[in-house]
């Protein structure tokens, strides 16, 4: 297993001239450096102040770390307030390496003699052990006798010379997954070098990030973290194409004086053979160990039955008549099962004046009303609720004096966040580990439940964290668990609130409250039902050319949690009526030029093919007529799915098979609410494949491969399933199943080969049945 607390070790032991008597030729040769090695690494110290100058996977030969890059291996932030900001190990008077006493196979470094009279006895003690059963190191690091330094942050490990390799990709769990080409070129090659810089538990929904050749020499680094506590990943630039990464840990206390910091997990540094699929599986193995996995709400069968079993999600904003009106029109045509994601349903404009959302902007009664109505027709409402967001234009924010219970920087103020690109109104993020927060957004929660009668709540921006400085909030300052441990009181207490007095006036809610987040995260699948993955379009959103989306939250954890969302859309974007008039357009929700018609089925067919609840956008039953097309292809995709939820809701994913298929170059709308305003690019060309694939395991153990044309021409697909990669049940038999049902292929040989042509714009799943 990649995660291993206490690593063995079935491998050779150099340290430079301590064992001098007994090296051979080779290990003379490394008298300079402390080297650690087995029968898959080699690791190595530079001996006069602990810089990495070997890190060697030795089954492919590739050397990582380039020693004419070493360079400080950590570095220790101080409050912004004190004379000396940083410490790291060039500031150190004396350094040793030597075999660690309490552990085997491991080496100790330690840095003394700082020359701080706040800490005259500081030191800095880092150990690193290897695995044995595989290409895996274990590094852990203590801050001792710190006394008087206001520590803010430690950056350990740092990796900041790793050498370039040809076709090198970044992959990082942003939220859903995403994948980066070239990304030394991106952060090193500018005038000021470049760095990503991501928080976890939050924008990282896995804590670990993979640099890697395609198909070839690969380095991840990772922690084992199973309490949810702060800390941060980095990939950063350098001069002369330098690429770096590194691991920030953030210490309980943050600026208040902590004598001894050591951080409760490990940091792992390893090596890998194949591409960002590669990686997931390695961490998988790790990650479905662990607490929040065993207490995913899918997996206890906690999500309630209309949430699990909707078929389409219509995105839609404004008043009732503009959401539930089309949804249930939808339900009506497709005969599917349809729920509704609301937005702007609120009294408050949107990103400008949270949480003032009571009363509802149609009035309570007419929401009230119409939300009985779609109830009883069989279509379920969502709600907007932004989980961490206080305007600070509102009265509310004076009148309650919200500002006191928000998040604070070290330097104890406020960070504003500016969403709104119209009237650039500030939202302060609130802190969840004040009591004062979780009361009044539970509150508010209670009230659209118990009050309007809706089924759910989107509480957006939810698996997001924040560091917080404030003293008086009662959490540790700074690092901590207390962001996730906050959301799970703030759950406990909604559910607790909801679904205790559930009710639509005479009619009773017949299933407990849905809660879901926007994005993913591990450390919130105990706590949220479902989980928005935009990035299946985020075409419509982000810049185009840097990143592209991967389904690696899926790859770890599908049937852990249930995923929807999509921008997709036929239409332009919607503009809030209570946004500023001037900038409202002629024509909000005109029809899109059919020319994006296959990006609205790429979209969809993503969704589809990673094993999402299918959403579609700003719908209207104009569409049936307007847009036959791409509405029929939403529909089709969305039936079929059904006829194969035990993959595609309850499955395991394989790795995305080989097909070998054209790409096209399409024409791609960037238009969402924000995105494409004030001038941005709108539009542009670029290629996709013809064909989007993947394959799954079954809980049962059987496996199917998923398949949907995006184009509008033929396209021949050719599919080799080895049974060590794809693991076809022995004797099992070939089903093809489409939109005319369920066929009957027969019985497989040993080797699963596909041969076959998909018509336009087609779907088509195989299915390999146990006998």
């Amino acid at each position: 297993m990649m995660f291993s607390r206490i690593p063995m070790f079935r491998a050779s032991f150099v340290l430079g001239l301590l064992l001098a008597p007994v090296l051979t030729q080779r290990a003379a040769i490394a008298e300079p450096w402390c080297v650690l090695e087995s029968e898959a690494l080699r690791v190595a110290f530079d001996r006069s102040n602990g810089h990495l100058v070997e890190f060697t996977d030795k089954e492919s030969g590739h050397a990582f770390a380039d020693p004419a890059e070493s360079d400080l291996l950590w570095t220790l932030r101080l409050h912004p307030s004190f004379e000396v900001i940083q410490i790291d190990p060039g500031r150190a008077g004396s350094f040793s390496c030597t075999p660690c006493q309490e552990r085997e196979h491991t080496l100790e470094l330690v840095w003394q003699d700082f020359g701080m009279a706040e800490a005259p006895d500081l030191t800095v003690r880092a150990t690193v052990s290897l695995a044995a059963e595989n290409s895996t190191t274990f590094w852990n690091i203590a801050v001792e006798n710190a006394q008087d330094l206001p520590l803010v942050s430690l950056f350990f490990p740092r990796i900041p010379g790793i050498a370039a390799q040809e076709d090198e990709r970044l992959a990082a769990p942003l939220w859903m997954g995403q994948l980066t080409e070239n990304p030394r070129n991106y952060l090193s090659n500018a005038e000021q070098p470049r760095r990503w810089d991501w928080a976890y538990p939050g924008q990282l929904s896995l804590q670990c990030v993979a640099l890697y050749r395609e198909d070839g020499p690969g380095i991840f680094l990772s922690a084992d973290d199973a309490d949810d506590f702060l800390k941060r990943f980095c990939v950063f630039g350098g001069p002369d194409g330098r690429l770096g990464i590194e691991m920030i840990h953030l210490p309980e206390g943050g600026s208040d004086h902590t004598e001894r910091y050591e951080p409760a997990y490990q940091a792992i540094l390893g090596t890998f053979e194949g591409d960002w699929f590669t990686a997931a599986e390695r961490y998988r193995e790790w990650a479905l160990e662990q607490p929040w996995a065993r207490e995913a709400r899918l997996q206890k069968s906690a999500v309630a039955d209309w949430a699990a079993d909707t078929a389409i999600w219509v995105w839609n904003r404004g008043r009732s008549e503009n959401v539930l009106v089309p949804a249930m029109a939808l339900q009506e045509r497709s005969g599917l099962p349809v729920s509704v994601f609301w937005h702007w349903w609120h009294g408050c404009a949107y990103d400008i004046g949270f949480p003032e959302y009571f009363p509802p902007r149609e009035g309570a009664e007419p929401f009230l009303e119409a939300v009985r109505e779609a109830r009883i027709a069989g279509v379920n409402a969502m709600v907007y609720m932004n989980q961490r967001l206080w305007g600070m234009t509102t009265e509310s924010w004076e009148q309650e004096n919200a500002e006191r219970y928000a998040v604070k920087g070290p330097d104890g103020e406020v960070r504003p966040e500016y969403y709104n690109t119209f009237e650039r109104a500030p939202c302060a993020p609130m802190c969840i580990g004040t009591s004062f927060w979780r009361n009044k957004y539970a509150g508010l929660a209670e009230k659209a439940v118990n009050e309007l009668g809706v089924s759910a709540i989107y509480m957006d921006q939810a698996c997001l964290s924040l560091a917080c400085y404030d003293p008086a909030h009662g959490h540790p300052i700074g690092g901590g668990t207390y962001w996730v441990n906050g959301f799970r009181m703030l759950e406990d207490d909604i559910r607790e609130r909801c679904n205790t007095d559930m009710r639509m006036n005479q009619h009773p809610a017949s299933h407990d409250v849905v809660l879901a987040g926007e994005g993913c995260g591990e450390s919130w699948l105990p706590h949220l039902d479902l989980m928005l993955s935009l990035q299946v379009s985020m075409e419509r959103y982000a810049a185009p050319g840097i990143w592209e989306p991967i389904p690696f939250f899926q790859a770890v954890y599908h049937g852990y949690t249930i995923q929807f969302g999509n921008y997709s859309s036929l239409t332009m974007p919607p503009y809030d009526d209570l946004w500023p008039a001037e900038f409202a357009p002629e024509k909000p929700l005109e029809l899109l030029d059919r020319k994006f018609a296959q990006q609205f089925r790429i979209e969809q067919a993503r969704a589809f093919v990673w094993g999402q609840q299918p959403t579609i956008a700003n719908f209207r039953p104009s569409h049936f007529e307007d847009r036959p097309e791409e509405t029929a292809y939403m529909i089709e995709l969305a039936r079929l799915r059904l006829e194969a939820l035990k993959y595609l809701l309850h499955g395991t994913m394989l790795r995305p098979p080989a097909m070998g298929v054209p790409e096209e170059e399409i024409d791609v709308s960037r238009l969402s609410i924000y995105a494409g305003q004030h001038d941005a690019v709108r539009e542009y060309r670029r290629a996709f494949p013809t064909v989007l694939a993947s394959a799954w395991q079954a809980p049962d153990g059987d496996v199917c491969v998923v398949l949907a044309n995006v184009s509008e021409t033929p396209q021949p697909v050719v599919l080799d399933l080895p049974r060590e990669v794809y693991p076809i049940p022995a004797g099992a038999t070939l089903s093809r199943i489409d939109t005319d049902g369920t066929h009957d292929m027969g019985p497989i040989e040993d080797e699963a080969r596909l041969e076959l042509t998909l018509f336009p714009t087609e779907a088509r799943i195989y299915e390999f049945a146990a006998p």
